[in-house]
């Protein structure tokens, strides 16, 4: 027996000679512990608890504590990933209308590759309309829709707790602005306090499926003519795991889930990778059109992280040929968020959403869509300064879902996909949501989302200008280095109007408009020509 077990044995063996009273009050605090470390000798699974029982418990302790420890007394504000200190205190701030101005200058480096500004004027405008939207809607659309500046990003019935779906809705409801679903149904949540709805149409169909898990158009027109909701988006894929299905186990889906989906009860829910309902470019504007019908002639989207740029032309084409228009495109980023993701997925697949929104711009400028198709950001985007930046990179709105995590109370414990989020938010336990009260939520929900398009607008007067839809990519200059800074349009490429109708070789992107072909989403020539 190990030597430090000894004093515990031996309190026992006096405890039970009856010697020593006191050794009798100590042996029952030593022995759940003794217990423990004679388990732990004996165990065949860890090799640390073998060979030190009880003590190497203190690593796995300290491991489970590490984040929260690293997050309260180590990081600094500017060092937190994937939102930093200072990035959550704003949306803190703006929710609890506390003050948020910050004292005593920029905390940035203003000399770092990371810096990026907007350029101020002179003479900044000193009144505007600032109830101004973005319209959506081509000619082809009966019913356009008419966006806020920022509204909420895709979060699903069962990533998220019903009282957080509640407070979302309530607060967009309240606020002005719209409240995605996710591609996880219109849930009786979702529809409590009568918020606008963009309703997402994943792979699974939820919602507007049959048995066989294949789009069903009667059920998808029953629920896409409820006034409720005011468009439809399809998903094509996401930023932080995009071209990945999803399951969610059996054990999960719970009879609301199961209602919410049209799928049976406590059995695994599948996403497939791809859609059935499509197979080329060509069949999605198509099938878009007939959402666009069977919806009574609301707007029809895409949502995508652009990943293989041909693909992103092809459906161009297929719009071309066909005449068929969507109504806008979200370009989502590959830093934007999810409930559980495979790491790879999450760090090396897709394109960021700064070169996607850009490629995804010239795109539709580079075809003449852009007057016509309306172009969203989707990504981390937490602030008036995120949305100024999305907006000269050509957005005409952005939406967030993390930074309205953060206005119910989110504190990126980051737990999501365990159930076990601290503040009921990411979770289907009830006693973890009962913590969350839906009226004070939503409250600060509005008001953040109130206060961060204030401050764009704000900054949109600084920079001379009437409407965010004015800051132009000449507006933003970045850092390449400690020496060297330019505008964004020096840096990246903007395509003039028709330019890949009128001079499609003269654009950098040449080869992949020869690779897109309306008809299939495959290249039409493989490698790179030349």
């Amino acid at each position: 027996m190990r030597r430090w077990l000894a004093f515990p044995v031996l309190l026992l063996l006096i405890a039970l000679a009856g010697w020593w009273a006191p050794a009798r009050w100590t042996l029952i605090a030593w022995v759940p512990l003794l217990l423990l470390a004679i388990y732990d000798a004996v165990q065949r699974h860890h090799t640390l608890w073998r060979n030190y029982p009880l003590i190497a418990r203190v690593r796995w302790m300290f491991e489970a504590l590490r984040p929260f420890l690293y997050a309260y007394i180590v990081e600094s504000p500017l060092d937190g990933r994937p939102f930093a200190r200072n990035e959550r205190d704003i949306v803190y701030a703006r929710a609890k209308r506390d003050l948020d101005a910050h004292p005593f200058g920029t905390e940035l480096d203003v000399y770092s590759d990371e810096y990026e500004w907007m350029s101020h004027s002179i003479a900044p405008v000193e009144e505007h309309d600032r109830t101004r939207r973005a319209r959506v809607g081509t000619a082809q659309c009966a019913r356009p829709y008419d966006v806020a500046l920022l509204n909420i990003s895709a979060m699903s019935f069962g990533s998220l707790g019903a009282r957080a779906i509640e407070a979302l809705n309530l607060g967009a409801k309240t606020g002005g602005f719209y409240h995605d679903t996710g591609e996880g149904g219109f849930s009786p949540y979702h529809r409590a306090h009568g918020g606008d709805i963009v309703w997402e149409l994943g792979s699974g169909y939820f919602g507007a499926r049959d048995g066989t898990g294949r789009f069903d158009p009667e059920r998808f027109r029953d629920t896409a003519q409820i006034d409720q909701v005011r468009m439809i988006e399809i998903k094509l894929s996401q930023g932080a795991k995009p071209g990945h299905g999803g399951v969610l186990p059996g054990p999960k889906v719970s009879a609301e889930i199961a209602a919410t989906r049209g799928v049976p009860q406590g059995v695994d829910c599948i996403s497939p990778a791809a859609h059935s309902a499509f197979a080329t470019p060509i069949e999605l504007v198509e099938w878009a059109a007939r959402l666009r019908e069977l919806s009574g002639g609301k707007p029809v989207g895409i949502k995508l992280c652009v990943g293989q740029p041909h693909e992103v032309y092809a459906v161009m084409k297929a719009m071309l040929e066909t005449g068929i228009r969507l109504d806008y495109i979200v370009v989502d980023g590959a830093e934007g968020g999810t409930g559980a993701a495979p790491v790879e997925f999450s760090n090396r697949v897709g394109m960021p959403l700064r070169e996607g929104l850009i490629f995804m711009r010239n795109a539709l400028v580079g075809c003449g869509f852009k007057e016509d198709i309306r172009l969203a950001a989707s990504g981390k985007v937490h602030s008036g300064a995120g949305l100024a930046v999305n907006c000269a990179l050509g957005a005409d709105w952005s939406n967030a879902a993390r930074a309205f995590m953060f206005s119910l109370g989110c504190v990126q414990s980051l737990k999501c996909h365990t159930g076990e989020c601290p503040t009921g938010i990411a979770t289907q336990d009830p006693g973890r949501q009962r913590g969350l009260v839906v009226e004070d939520k939503a409250e600060r929900v509005r008001r953040f989302q109130a206060a961060t398009v204030s401050s764009l607008w704000d900054i949109t007067a600084a920079m001379g200008l009437e409407t965010p839809w004015q800051i132009r990519p000449h507006h933003l200059h970045e850092r390449q280095n400690a020496t060297r800074s330019d505008s964004i349009d020096r840096i990246y490429s903007f395509y003039p109007r028709g330019i890949l109708l009128d001079a499609p070789d003269s654009v950098a992107s040449a080869r992949y408009w020869a690779m897109a072909r309306a008809d299939s989403f495959r290249a039409a020539i493989e490698g790179t020509p030349g």
